[in-house]
């Protein structure tokens, strides 16, 4: 796997913390300067983007969970998904993970912690805990108050769960919008952000590739096998040449040893003496007779 340079999470939960300190100046600043719902809502651009403030004692996006302790495990919920952002975002940092990501990832945390803060202690600082809640601690409702007003009306009653209700578009707040922003991006682009995924497979497709290039070019390495064999020769003959030549010596040195005790010199007159003898005896015969 490529080694990747490790980066400092330091960074990225400053950037968590300056969110979330935008999330709850935005929410303390709409508690106390506005009035809820109709009659204080601030149009921003006409009748379909505005300011408008509702509390919310569920989920994000104003969905909540019917149920007596409903709000108790949801806010437990949302504290266990912060620990385990913040430990997954180090995790990430520790392994080199795509800058990208990890700024996604400090959005989404930045927006647990600023609706678990309401959560926790809003039932508490600025008693808005639902009425007749066990206890103010991590019952506070959020509160929101961005509000894009493009539909509203009844749900067709075929509809599962929210049939028959008259619901409008979301009201949501800035830790709402970290959350689906963050979300967003890593969507789009999770091929970006998780390639070291198919990193062992890329590594398996380039050595096929390489010997593909080298069925295709048969001669160069041919040319290469050829001069491993002549440079592994050379080495052995360069290792080993010291033996031969002790070897030829020792081989050379006994037959001269043993030149002299062989008739080496009587071998040849013997097959020549005849001739010559044939030879100088046949003219005398001639002149004898």
């Amino acid at each position: 796997m490529t080694s990747h340079t490790a980066r400092n999470p330091l960074k990225f939960f400053l950037f968590a913390l300056l969110l979330i300190a935008v999330d709850q100046a935005s929410k303390l600043l709409v508690h106390h300067y506005m009035a809820p719902g109709f009659a204080g809502q601030v149009r921003l651009i006409g009748d379909w983007f505005k300011l408008y403030y509702v509390t919310n004692p569920g989920m994000a996006f104003g969905m909540q969970i019917d149920h007596e302790y409903g709000k108790l495990f949801l806010t437990t919920f949302r504290l266990g998904a912060m620990v385990f952002i913040a430990w997954y975002i180090v995790r990430l940092s520790v392994r080199g993970a795509a800058s990208g990501l990890l700024w996604a990832m400090a959005m989404i945390l930045a927006g647990a912690i600023g609706n678990l803060i309401d959560s926790i202690f809003y039932g508490v600082l600025i008693g808005n805990a639902p009425y007749g809640s066990p206890t103010p601690w991590f019952h506070g409702q959020v509160i929101d108050m961005v509000f894009v007003d493009f539909w509203e009306g009844f749900v067709p009653e075929w509809v599962p769960v929210w049939g028959g209700q008259y619901y409008t578009t979301p009201i949501f707040n800035f830790a709402d919008a970290c959350i689906f922003v963050g979300v967003c991006i890593i969507l789009i682009f999770q091929g970006t952000f998780f390639p070291r995924l198919d990193e062992p497979q890329d590594e398996v497709e380039s050595d096929e590739t390489t010997e593909a290039i080298a069925m295709e070019n048969p001669t160069n390495e041919a040319v290469v096998a050829t001069t491993d064999a002549i440079a592994t020769e050379q080495l052995t003959e360069v290792s080993e040449g010291s033996e031969p030549e002790s070897s030829n010596l020792t081989e050379n040195e006994n037959p001269t040893q043993e030149t002299p005790s062989e008739p080496a010199e009587e071998v040849q007159p013997t097959s020549e003496t005849p001739l010559a003898e044939g030879h100088v005896s046949n003219p005398d015969k001639h002149t004898n007779s």
